[in-house]
């Protein structure tokens, strides 16, 4: 099968027809972000703009409306199923309402159209929401994690961790996050979720002192990141007594002003662990297997990634209703 058969292949839908929700006036392409319109130049203008408007609309609604937001997306979808942000961000809104299989098959296409890893924590949490936390760690091995950014690395790390949670291996859960980035007096934007995961481990292993140093560093490196506005900085964390509430709020502020260009240094390539459309992770909730977009992903390839993705069309139908694995 050349590629073009199998790109036609993919884009069939299981639905004969699809009505497209409505899209407000005030909502253009011209919300998505640069990188996001370069993707669409392919397009004519008019159905450049419409996808655009399409995937602006589902960044907008992701978080109060996952489903709204998987429909826009599954419309732009059929208007450039060839593009790398629409497969993406399919992938993105699919997670969101709980359809890990689906999420899983448009990462993976995502993947091949564009040559990057930077969704592979997502993928492997998937592997984990259709119950193979097997698969999703021989999938988290099968990348040098050398090459990929500090947050896509973190990313990883708690996907790992969650699911050797999943096998019951929670020493082995604790490792996975023992990484260069969980570090205590620095923070960046990825900080505040894998001290978190941290210390959430901890405290399934009884360890509920050390647990809680680390929630309370998630909460000041939280509260440090949201003062200075800026995700590439790094922030000092300064160690101090719990219940000091007022010296936090004076180190939050303090951060807020600092302008030293020599206290930050560039925190590397952001993760596109959301989609270059804007929309980001958003709790799981109950799918509607009937809107989801089919599309056959089967490859000749025998690595671990393709063995995957191979038996989850098969897993469709009997796929539970699963909150989001994320840890």
């Amino acid at each position: 099968m050349t590629e073009e058969q199998r790109m036609q292949r993919e884009l069939r839908s299981v639905r004969p027809r699809h009505d497209d929700p409505e899209l407000p006036d005030d909502i253009t392409a011209n919300d998505l972000d640069r990188i996001a319109r370069n993707e669409l130049k392919t397009l004519t203008k008019e159905n450049a703009e419409t996808v655009g408007r399409h995937l602006a609309m589902a960044a907008r609604v992701i978080d109060e409306n996952p489903q709204l937001a998987h429909q826009h997306v599954m419309s732009a979808a059929r208007r450039a199923g060839r593009i790398g942000v629409v497969r993406e961000s399919l992938a993105i809104t699919a997670y969101a309402t709980g359809d890990f299989a689906l999420a899983l098959r448009e990462l993976r296409t995502y993947r091949r159209i564009s040559g990057s890893n930077d969704q592979l924590p997502l993928m492997v949490d998937s592997e984990r929401g259709v119950g193979r936390p097997d698969r999703a760690l021989e999938l988290g091995r099968s990348v040098d994690r050398s090459t990929l950014s500090p947050s896509v690395q973190v990313g990883l790390a708690i996907a790992m961790s969650g699911a050797r949670l999943d096998l019951g291996e929670t020493d082995a859960a604790l490792v996975e996050l023992e990484i260069p980035q969980l570090n205590p007096n620095t923070a960046f934007s990825y900080s505040p979720e894998l001290f978190a995961a941290y210390a959430e481990v901890l405290s399934e292993l009884g360890r509920e002192d050390e647990a809680d140093e680390w929630l309370e560093r998630a909460s000041r490196a939280d509260a440090a990141l949201g003062a200075s506005g800026d995700d590439d900085e790094t922030i000092e964390i300064e160690e101090m007594e719990e219940d000091d509430d007022d010296a936090l709020a004076d180190f939050a502020a303090d951060a807020g002003d600092d302008d030293d260009d020599d206290e930050s240094v560039d925190a590397g390539e952001a993760a596109r662990a959301v989609a270059a459309a804007g929309l980001g992770d958003a709790p799981a909730t109950a799918v509607d297997p009937a809107s989801a977009v089919e599309v056959d992903d089967a490859d000749d390839q025998t690595n671990a990634e393709d063995d995957a993705a191979a038996s989850v069309s098969q897993d469709d139908e009997t796929e539970p209703d699963a909150a989001s694995p994320k840890a």
